[in-house]
């Protein structure tokens, strides 16, 4: 053998070991480029270069939305933790237990009330990490608790929809958020306050068939998905190739089904213009105050014209 081969290797390769974060990197979904992590999380969680739209989570959401990044969480409902008692390979409540350890919530929705562009707003955002967002009775009392908190304040409410449907643990209870959400959107229709959509990626199953769709306007970020069942069910059911880009923001807006697609950094913008014509508010912002300068010269002048006229 090589006596290269044989040369005892040195046990201590340095004396000085660095640390490198884990999430340093990102990796973009589409293309496999890999970005500063700081960098993504200055452009909004997009991808500079692709546009990719990362999935977010209900808190960053609610940051990028809010006046200085700062709300009022509005305080949600107890529900029924495991009504079913189900149980499938896990037990539901340690599913439950699971998610609530993940993502730091009691459930898939969280709401917010604060100034968005300086116009009083209700937002409610659905956190996909949760259980895929999937709407049970903690989340429907959560939908319901924040349009009463719309109703109470006379502000728009605003919905960040991105769910994977009714929650199949919770059975026909599961279900029934479906119509009380709906309920709870005629509410505020009555009350002519806007109820604004804003479908991001995934948007399906039963939350698109109630609440997610029953917008004054429906907002979509670029790329998200959208629809009721997924593509691959639908092709398998009607044995047909889907055209490109089916079920994505892009392609629904071409059928009327969305009206706007929009960039996330340009959300907070349209939406406060949005809110602001449905709620009738004044173009002009409030009225500033002159300079103490400009006022003295209005006196002077003012006095010099009142002045009489010598005959």
């Amino acid at each position: 053998m090589n006596w290269i081969s044989e040369v005892v290797r040195p046990k201590i390769k340095t004396l000085f070991k660095r640390e490198t974060p884990e999430n340093l990197w990102v990796k973009c979904p589409e293309t496999g480029q890999m970005v500063f992590h700081k960098e993504v999380e200055a452009n909004g969680w997009v991808i500079p270069g692709s546009e990719h739209h990362l999935r977010i989570t209900a808190q960053q959401r609610l940051k990028l939305m809010f006046d200085q990044g700062t709300w009022l969480d509005v305080p949600l409902p107890d529900a029924p933790a495991d009504p079913l008692k189900f149980r499938d390979e896990k037990r539901y409540a340690d599913r439950l237990k699971d998610a609530r350890a993940k993502t730091g919530m009691t459930d898939a929705f969280k709401i917010g009330f604060g100034r968005v562009a300086g116009l009083p707003m209700t937002l409610a955002v659905q956190d996909f990490g949760f259980m895929g967002g999937s709407l049970g009775m903690a989340a429907g009392e959560a939908f319901v608790r924040g349009a009463e908190t719309a109703l109470e304040k006379r502000t728009p409410y605003v919905l960040f929809a991105a769910s994977g449907g009714a929650r199949m643990q919770e059975g026909i209870l599961s279900l029934m958020q479906m119509p009380r959400t709906t309920v709870a959107v005629r509410r505020l229709n009555t009350a002519r306050l806007p109820y604004l959509v804003v479908l991001t990626n995934p948007t399906t199953g039963g939350v698109t068939a109630s609440y997610a769709m029953l917008g004054d306007v429906h907002l979509a970020e670029p790329g998200a998905l959208i629809g009721f069942a997924g593509p691959r069910v639908i092709e398998q059911t009607i044995r047909e190739k889907l055209p490109d880009g089916f079920q994505r923001a892009e392609y629904l807006k071409e059928h009327g089904m969305v009206d706007q697609v929009v960039h996330r950094r340009d959300l907070k913008g349209t939406i406060a213009r949005l809110c602001g014509l449905l709620m009738q508010v004044p173009a002009e912002g409030p009225a500033v105050e002159a300079p103490a300068e400009a006022r003295a010269e209005a006196k002077v002048e003012a006095r010099a014209e009142a002045r009489p006229v010598p005959a």
